[in-house]
């Protein structure tokens, strides 16, 4: 099937061929053009919304949300107005509570006016209230335009939210050109990180025989292909390739809807990214936009893989190491880098058995009666080498000391991106061969 927008749009619900599940995008929606902001009481209308409530920050209104006033206000279309005042808000408990106290219990639709705090925001806000939910970019700055999942802080730890796919999304080009090369080159990072995610998916079929679907996965490759052709005339403005990278994003969260799991999208790169958030959350620690921390922590975490190329997994040494691995030691050793949202991880990994014994030789016996696959899975990878020009090219950032990291930081991260979350990601992989 095609992968553009619109085909897949019209064909949702479809029995996929490859995996023969039943594969549901659930955007209903999206419009990606100059001027498009214009349609949008008619997007209303489709959805049966007459009073909205308009969410945005500072920037973002600034960027387009005045002109989405203006545009409602001409139609003579109602709305409540909130616009979050603190700079760099965080996804967290406390927004959440700020927009739902602000939002009229009257209001039949959210429409989101931004990036990925306020788009995810809205999301968890609309899934409460069960009303449609409207988008209106203002950056391509990430990949979860489309998908049915918030990124959130919780308790101080990062979570993914099942909340709702937005019904529509609207990608005005005249707008999105004009954001800060910054934020261009965050979505392009964020699309850089399935070079990553698609090939931990595949080791993870391997070794655990994970769910995994080729037509997602092709889906995936089309989306990334796109954004990476058209990156360098994108962050110059050329409304042409923002139209394209948008149109890559898009795709990108369509497949993880398909997929019913983020795997198409993110894994080890995602979580370097996650334990940054959680100690700039924590202790006031430097970090930067989801995407460029996405970006630099691809670029590492490809170096890595391209030296596990040359390591040959050892059973007896990945036992011994399993056997001597102290919980408890590593447990606190969480606690005094990530503070209280450290809890949460511990808990998890009880939950999950991440450090059982007896599963973790099953998984190294795998490991090393498929390693020549899982080294031709690897291969694959784009070279760090090429990354790395790639990245400079567009002047997107190429180490974590840019943006005001330590080498210790990256370290720490990297060693912790494996708790996170219960996925097989290549910190697993490593601490399974004993050499992480």
């Amino acid at each position: 099937m095609k992968h553009d927008i619109k085909s897949l749009i019209s064909n949702d619900g479809f029995l996929c061929p490859s995996c023969g599940r039943q594969h549901f995008g659930k955007l209903t929606k999206c419009i990606i053009g100059d001027g498009v902001i214009s349609s949008l009481p008619e997007v209303m209308a489709e959805f049966g919304a007459s009073f909205p409530y308009v969410l945005c920050d500072r920037n973002t209104y600034s960027a387009a949300g005045e002109r989405v006033c203006s545009v409602l206000d001409s139609a003579n279309i109602k709305y409540v107005l909130h616009i979050i005042k603190r700079e760099h808000p965080a996804p967290d408990e406390r927004l959440i509570g700020e927009a739902m106290m602000y939002c009229d219990n009257s209001c039949d639709s959210v429409i989101a006016v931004g990036g990925g705090v306020i788009n995810d925001t809205g999301k968890v806000l609309a899934s409460a209230k069960n009303v449609p939910d409207i988008i209106v970019g203002t950056a391509p700055s990430m990949d979860g335009f489309a998908s049915a999942t918030s990124s959130m802080e919780r308790g101080g730890l990062k979570v993914s939210l099942n909340t709702k796919c937005p019904d529509a999304v609207i990608g005005d080009t005249s707008v999105l050109a004009s954001a800060p090369k910054h934020m261009i080159c965050s979505g392009i990072g964020d699309m850089l990180a399935k070079y990553v995610s698609l090939v931990e998916w595949q080791i993870a079929r391997v070794i655990l025989d994970e769910y995994y679907c080729p037509t997602v996965a092709d889906m995936v490759n089309d989306a990334l292909d796109t954004c990476v052709n058209s990156a360098k005339a994108a962050v110059n403005g050329d409304k042409t390739a923002i139209s394209a990278v948008l149109n890559g994003l898009v795709v990108s969260g369509l497949a993880m809807n398909y997929a019913g799991v983020s795997r198409p999208a993110s894994g080890m790169e995602h979580y370097i990214s996650h334990i940054i958030d959680m100690r700039a959350l924590e202790f006031g620690t430097p970090w930067d936009l989801h995407g460029i921390q996405c970006g630099i922590a691809t670029l590492e975490t490809v170096r890595a893989y391209e030296k596990l190329l040359d390591v040959t997994p050892d059973m007896d040494k990945a036992l011994k190491h399993a056997r001597e691995f102290d919980l408890s030691e590593w447990n606190e050793h969480l606690r005094e880098r990530l503070g209280k949202g450290a809890e949460l991880i511990i808990a998890g990994d009880a939950k999950e058995q991440k450090y059982d014994i007896a599963k973790h030789e099953v998984r190294i016996r795998r490991i090393v009666e498929r390693w020549d696959e899982i080294k031709d899975i690897i291969r694959t990878l784009p070279s760090s080498a090429w990354l790395e020009e790639f990245m400079r090219d567009i002047g997107h950032p190429t180490s974590f000391t840019e943006i005001g990291l330590t080498d210790e930081d990256m370290h720490e991260a990297f060693l912790m991106a494996k708790d996170i979350r219960d996925k097989y990601v290549l910190g697993k992989l490593m601490w399974d061969m004993g050499v992480l």
